[in-house]
């Protein structure tokens, strides 16, 4: 029986050991700066952006979909609310809470293509990808959007102690998205549809509605990432989202999260999102180059999602 818990217990923290590993391949591998005081800081503030979008993200795998606009959302939000600041002189607050409600009616707009029309979630979220990635560059004119009051610097760049706000708002919302997942019937929702739709939908699962609310989580959670990395960054830029739905997709898959959907947990993306934090950290301490880079994040993703196909075939059998 020991030897059954023992295999049990690596089997489901597998992603922490992994994490745990890189943590002491990097440290080595840097001398120790890796895992110095003011770098544990840096990635905190690295993977907090991306680190809320995934928990919409994670929503969407969960009932087998997919989010390819979340990028574009965080760039329309970067360029929207930085606009409204600089340009309309709009309060800080005020700007960030229409920034949000724009970027949840572009997720309540997917979920309207995906559940009312039919369209395949891969090719709704694209299409949305495509236009407000175009509407981002109309606004700002391709020119970076900057000047607005320093005190917007509370979402990136503030720090309570030594701990970054970003950091702590990323903890909140992974709270937030723990709870939904395993204390609300929404939760339970999101799994039965993943699962099976239609079984779903026979033991009376509202699944359009599901479909419109999760959608709508999605792009709620990408505007608040592009709020944080907006502060972060301190000016706007029309392409700042560009590929980042990418990094996303890999966390929540790295994570546990299966892309056939109803299998996942938080916990297991909280790892998913710490591994690649700290993957492109170290490759920039290393001085890896870029293109390098978008390679391993590409051949980490392949593997991930490979690895999620191979149990769910040797589950079928």
């Amino acid at each position: 029986m020991s030897t059954l818990n023992s295999k049990n217990f690596l089997k489901s923290n597998a992603i922490w050991l992994v994490f745990i590993i890189e943590v002491i391949i990097f440290a080595i591998a840097s001398g120790g700066t890796f895992i110095g005081p003011n770098n544990i800081i840096n990635i905190a503030r690295q993977v907090s952006y991306y680190g809320i979008a995934s928990i919409g993200m994670t929503f969407v795998i969960l009932i087998a979909g997919i989010d390819l606009s979340i990028g574009s959302i965080i760039t329309i939000v970067n360029v929207v609310c930085a606009y409204l600041m600089v340009n309309m002189g709009v309060n800080m607050w005020i700007a960030v809470i229409i920034s949000l409600a724009l970027a949840t009616l572009i997720g309540v707009l997917n979920g309207g293509m995906v559940a009312s029309i039919g369209i395949p979630a891969l090719i709704a979220t694209f299409a949305s990808q495509t236009i407000f990635e175009g509407v981002a560059y109309l606004i700002s004119g391709g020119r970076p959007i900057s000047g607005y009051d320093s005190n917007f610097g509370i979402f990136g760049r503030w720090a309570l102690g030594p701990v970054p706000i970003c950091a702590i708002i990323m903890v909140a919302c992974f709270a937030i998205g723990s709870f939904i997942l395993n204390k609300s019937f929404f939760g339970r929702y999101f799994y039965a549809i993943g699962g099976n739709e239609e079984a779903a939908e026979l033991s009376g699962i509202r699944v359009n509605r599901i479909k419109y609310l999760i959608y709508a989580l999605s792009g709620l959670f990408a505007g608040l990432a592009g709020i944080v990395l907006l502060s972060r960054s301190g000016s706007a830029q029309s392409t700042v989202g560009k590929g980042l739905e990418f990094d996303v997709i890999t966390c929540v898959v790295l994570g546990g999260v299966s892309v056939n959907g109803g299998v996942g947990s938080m916990s297991g993306v909280v790892a998913g999102v710490l591994i690649i934090g700290s993957l492109t950290n170290g490759m920039i301490l290393m001085d890896v180059s870029e293109y390098t880079q978008m390679v391993v994040k590409g051949v980490v993703l392949a593997v991930a999602v490979g690895i999620d196909c191979l149990s769910k075939k040797r589950q079928a059998t």
